[in-house]
């Protein structure tokens, strides 16, 4: 890699020219932002450079891949945790991949108990309502959260910090995982079981496994029957781990109480854009944002001032190593 080694910044926002901008200070690395996404139609802006710096709603796929082997890009940096956008297996043996696997655990768990909150003490609606002079309780009731039961599927950083918070509710707390922490049993009495279990007893499920062909739409009409009437569905992770319209039958015939959703199954055309001057023409993503039990988010979980600080530093630092051929412990095998 030269000197002074090039970046093209894909899907590039304000916010990540300000993080960014201000971390380069110490590496002093010649970064070009670009709007756009990167895909097939926008991948030639990646000629000349070192290496290309992605995000969730980047497209890099096989072809892509292939294209950027061709103008000699020489790294693939994701400034996040998840890499389902990228074909790994095009990947490995031509292109390196690095990502970001713990910008803040705190931000999204703690967002996702703002959703539980919000959710289960109406206070979304609440605001509206009193925006307007009404003060009415009726339509708020909620329940405790001391004494429910939580079913947690996936325990990455993000979910052990959410069991932390939640433990500190009085809450009961399944857990699901490939690899179970018996630590956190002893700890914060978490009870490893299987899906099922979750899906039949918990009040509260809330989704931070990764995105892979095994957990594709894992909440489906088949998992959605299984689980209490009535439950709350939370997801931060990844919105292909629902299948929208099997969330929106459950819900539709109250099996589903409510939902937090901070993403969605086909987000890319809609999340980190201003579009409140046009239609929104996905019809679930309408139909979900109609419903008064569901509250939509734009894949902000993650946005906090120490995140953005912990992605730049960590995505630049990555760079570094490759440049120095030295050991890169967040490389996506």
């Amino acid at each position: 890699m030269r000197n002074m080694v090039k970046i093209a910044f894909f899907d590039a926002k304000s916010y990540d020219r300000e993080s960014f901008g201000q971390i380069n200070k110490e590496y002093g690395y010649d970064i070009h932002f670009y709007k756009e996404r990167l895909s097939l139609e926008s991948v030639e802006l990646a000629r000349g450079k070192d290496v290309v710096c992605i995000f969730v709603n980047d497209e890099c796929n096989a072809a892509v891949i292939d294209c950027l082997l061709s103008m000699g890009i020489q790294l693939i940096a994701l400034r996040c945790a998840g890499f389902n956008n990228v074909d790994i297996k095009a990947a490995k043996g031509k292109i390196p991949v690095v990502r970001v696997p713990a910008y803040s655990p705190h931000a999204v768990a703690e967002y996702a108990v703002a959703l539980m909150l919000s959710l289960n003490r109406k206070i979304y609606r609440s605001v509206s309502r009193t925006r307007e002079g009404n003060f009415k309780l009726k339509g708020l009731l909620g329940f405790d959260m001391y004494g429910k039961t939580v079913g947690v599927i996936g325990m990455g950083r993000i979910a052990r910090e959410l069991v932390r918070i939640l433990y500190g509710f009085g809450m009961k707390i399944l857990a699901y995982d490939l690899h179970p922490k018996p630590e956190l049993t002893e700890q914060y009495g978490v009870k490893f079981c299987s899906l099922d279990e979750i899906y039949s007893q918990s009040d509260i499920i809330s989704l931070h496994c990764p995105l892979t062909d095994d957990t594709r739409f894992i909440i489906n009409k088949d998992s959605i029957a299984k689980m209490k009437d009535g439950v709350m569905i939370i997801n931060t992770g990844r919105g292909k781990l629902i299948h929208s319209e099997d969330l929106i039958a459950g819900l539709h015939a109250h099996k589903i109480g409510a939902a937090g959703l901070d993403v969605y199954e086909e987000e890319k055309n809609y999340f980190y854009e201003d579009r409140s001057d046009r239609m929104i023409d996905d019809d679930k993503l309408a139909l979900l944002l109609m419903m008064p039990n569901v509250i939509i988010t734009s894949h902000q979980a993650f946005f906090t001032k120490e995140a953005l600080h912990n992605i730049a530093t960590t995505t630049l630092e990555n760079i570094r190593k490759f440049k120095y051929n030295e050991e890169l412990e967040n490389i996506v095998q």
